[in-house]
C-alpha cells in the first residue's frame, strides 16, 4: 500500500497529498476507519478523492492508503438473491455481523466464501478455450444455472481442469496456457464497474420484451435489448410499475437498482420480494433477482456508483447467454449525485446546475444496453428500464430531455391519470416508441398479421378522442355529431377495458400477447359495428348505454377465453341491430 495524507475535507470530496504515484480511478482507504473511496482527479501531488461513506470525523493528517486497483465488481456464483449497496457490499451479511446500524468502514466480501457449489466441467483437458467460453457450470439457484466463463483475455489451452465436485468461489477450476504464460481460472473474477464488458457483435432487435402490461406491450413495445425511459411525477406509480416489471418481464435475470429512492420503498421491496412467487418457475422470485440498494439517506457518492455496479452484474449474466433486465429507480437521483459531487469538485455547472458531461454519461449508460453475440458465441441481452423523477413533473428538465435522445421507447406517466386511479398511468399523449422492424415481425408472426393495423387504429382512436374532447368542453357532448359522441364513448372503453390493468386481479395482472390482441380486436370490431349502426339511424347515446358494451369493458377480468370474447361481440352486434331505425316503407301511388 502507498501512503498519503488528508489535506482537506468537503463532504464526500477529500483532498489528499501524496508523494508516490497514484492513478485516477484507483480505490483508496481513508482515515482510521478505512473509508472506501476512489481517486477522481489529480493535480500535481494533490489527489481528489470521492469517498463512498460518511466522512464525519475525518481531519487533515489522516492516512490514505491506495489499493493499486480500480473500483471493481465481484462476479461469480452467489449473486442471485443477494442485496448489495452501491459499491457491492453485501448488506444481509453485514447486518448479521454488525446489526441494523452499520459502522463506517464495515466491509465483507460480496460473494460468500463459506458456500460450496457443485461444479460440472464443460470442457476437457487439452481443449483450446476462447474468451467467454463456458468452462463449467454450477446450480446457483433452481431457476438459473450459473455458467463459469473464461474471463476476457484468459483463453488458451487447458492444462488442468477441476473434477466434478464441490468448489468455493476462490477455488481454481482450471489452468490455461497461452502465449502470455499460464493463468488460473477461478470460480469468480473481478471486473471494473465503469467499463463495459466486451462482446463479439451487436445484433439487431428481434424480440419484444413481453411485460404482460397491455399499454406497454401493444402500444409502446420495448425490444429485448433496448432501453426505455419512464418519467413521472410524485405519485404516478413509477415504483409500482418497476415492481410489476420485476415480476412479469420476460427475462432470465432481473437486476433492480434502488438509486437514491426513499428507504421505505426499498424496505417494502426487500420484504415483499421473498414472498412473491415467480410465475416462470413457481418458486420464490428472489432466485433470479439481484438488488442493489442505495437509498436517499446513504452517501451520495455511492449512489453514483450503484448504477454501474448493477449494470456490470447484468452484463455478466448476459455473457452467460441469458436475457437480463436492469431496472433503475431512478436515474434522476443518480444525476443529482453527479451534480452534488461536481459542485464540491468545483466543476463549472451547466443547465440547472448539472455538470456539462451529464448527457455523455447518460449516453454511455444507455449504450450498454443491447442484444449481442457474446465472446463465447451465445446470444444474450441487457435491457435497461430507467425511472425518471423530474422535479414538479417537468418533462423539459435535463435528465428527461437527454434520456429522450438516447432511448427508443418512452413511457410517460401522467399525474391526471394517476389521480383518476388509472394504472398503469401511461400517457398516450406523451409516450412513444420507435418500433424496430424485427419486433413488428415478431408480433405479426406470433400474434396476427393484422397487429400493426390494430395498433395503429387504437392509437388513432385515442388521438381523435383527445381532439374532440377539447371541443366537447366548449359546446358540450350532446352538441357533437353522433359519430364524435361514439368516438368519445369508445375512447373510454379503450381506457377502462384495455389500458387500465389491475395488479391485484388474478386474471388481469398479466395479459399474454395473444389475449392482448384479442381484447383489442374485440373493442375495435365493436366500434366498427357501432359506426355502421349509426349510419343506419341508431343514436350514439343509446349505443353507449348498452349493457353489452359494458360487458366488453369488463371482459379483461371476466372473460378469460377467446370463445367468450367472440360471444360478447355477437351479443353487441345483435343489440346494435335492435337500435337501428327500420327502413322506410314505399308508399303505393
Amino acid at each position: 500500500m502507498r501512503a498519503a495524507r488528508v489535506r482537506a475535507v468537503s463532504g464526500a470530496v477529500v483532498l489528499a497529498e501524496t508523494t508516490s504515484s497514484i492513478s485516477i480511478g484507483e480505490v483508496v482507504y481513508v482515515g482510521r476507519a478505512r473509508l472506501l473511496g476512489e481517486v477522481v482527479a489529480l493535480d500535481g501531488d494533490v489527489a481528489t478523492l470521492q469517498v463512498y461513506e460518511d466522512t464525519e470525523g475525518l481531519r487533515p493528517g489522516d492516512a490514505v492508503e491506495a489499493s493499486g486497483a480500480p473500483l471493481a465488481v465481484e462476479l461469480g456464483p452467489g449473486l442471485l438473491g443477494q442485496v448489495f449497496d452501491g459499491v457491492q457490499r453485501p448488506l444481509d451479511a453485514l447486518a448479521r455481523r454488525e446489526g441494523d446500524l452499520l459502522a463506517r468502514g464495515a466491509r465483507a466480501p460480496a460473494l460468500d466464501r463459506s458456500r460450496r457449489w457443485w461444479f460440472t466441467p464443460a470442457v476437457a483437458v487439452g481443449a483450446d478455450v476462447r474468451d467467454g467460453q463456458v468452462i463449467g457450470t454450477v446450480p446457483e439457484t433452481p431457476a438459473v444455472e450459473h455458467r463459469l466463463l473464461v474471463p476476457p483475455r484468459g483463453g488458451g489451452r487447458v492444462l488442468w481442469l477441476a473434477s466434478e465436485g464441490d468448489v468455493g468461489v476462490d477455488d481454481c477450476v482450471a489452468r490455461v496456457e497461452s502465449d502470455d504464460g499460464t493463468a488460473e481460472i477461478r470460480a469468480h473474477h473481478r471486473w471494473r464497474a465503469r467499463a463495459a464488458r466486451p462482446f463479439l457483435e451487436r445484433l439487431s432487435p428481434r424480440h419484444p420484451l413481453i411485460t404482460g402490461q397491455r399499454v406497454l406491450d401493444t402500444l409502446y413495445p420495448l425490444a429485448r435489448g433496448g432501453a426505455a425511459g419512464m418519467p413521472g411525477g410524485f405519485g404516478t406509480g413509477k415504483t409500482i410499475m418497476q415492481h410489476q416489471l420485476c415480476r412479469w418481464a420476460d427475462a432470465d435475470v432481473i437486476v433492480y437498482v434502488g438509486c437514491g429512492e426513499r428507504g421505505n420503498e426499498m424496505t417494502e421491496m426487500l420484504r415483499r420480494l421473498p414472498e412473491l412467487t415467480d410465475p416462470r418457475t413457481g418458486r420464490p422470485l428472489a432466485e433470479r433477482t439481484v438488488l442493489v440498494a442505495n437509498t436517499s439517506n446513504m452517501p451520495v457518492a455511492a449512489r453514483e456508483a450503484s448504477l454501474y455496479c448493477g449494470l456490470t452484474i447484468a452484463e455478466y449474466y448476459r455473457d452467460m447467454g441469458y436475457h437480463a433486465v436492469l431496472l433503475a429507480d431512478s436515474t434522476s437521483r443518480w444525476a443529482e449525485a453527479l451534480r452534488e459531487l461536481g459542485g464540491r469538485l468545483g466543476e463549472m455547472p451547466a443547465e440547472e446546475g448539472y455538470p456539462s458531461y451529464l448527457s455523455s454519461r447518460l449516453a454511455a449508460y444507455y449504450e450498454r444496453a443491447g442484444r449481442v453475440r457474446t465472446l463465447g458465441g451465445a446470444e444474450g441481452s441487457v435491457t435497461l428500464i430507467s425511472a425518471i423523477s423530474p422535479a414538479g413533473g417537468d418533462l423539459t428538465e435535463p435528465v428527461t430531455r437527454h434520456t429522450q435522445r438516447f432511448t427508443r421507447t418512452f413511457w410517460t406517466l401522467d399525474q391526471s391519470l394517476a389521480a383518476a386511479r388509472v394504472f398503469p398511468a401511461v400517457s398516450t399523449r406523451d409516450s412513444y416508441c420507435d418500433l424496430p422492424s424485427g419486433v413488428t415481425e415478431w408480433w405479426v408472426e406470433h400474434v396476427g398479421p393484422d397487429w400493426p393495423d390494430r395498433r395503429g387504429a387504437v392509437l388513432a382512436l385515442v388521438d381523435e378522442a383527445d381532439r374532440i374532447e377539447s371541443t366537447a368542453r366548449l359546446v358540450g357532448t350532446d352538441a357533437l355529431p353522433e359519430r364524435q359522441q361514439l368516438v368519445l364513448r369508445f375512447a373510454r372503453v379503450v381506457e377502462e377495458g384495455f389500458l387500465r390493468q389491475s395488479a391485484f386481479d388474478d386474471v388481469d395482472a398479466f395479459c399474454a400477447p395473444a389475449r392482448q390482441h384479442a381484447l383489442l380486436a374485440l373493442i375495435l370490431d365493436a366500434l366498427s359495428r357501432a359506426e355502421a349502426a349509426i349510419e343506419r339511424g341508431a343514436p350514439a347515446r343509446a349505443l353507449g348505454a348498452l349493457p353489452e358494451l359494458a360487458a366488453i369493458e369488463r371482459a379483461k377480468t371476466e372473460v378469460p377465453d377467446a370463445a367468450g370474447l367472440a360471444s360478447l361481440l355477437e351479443a353487441f352486434d345483435a343489440a346494435c341491430g335492435r337500435l337501428e331505425s327500420p327502413a322506410p316503407r314505399e308508399v303505393a301511388p
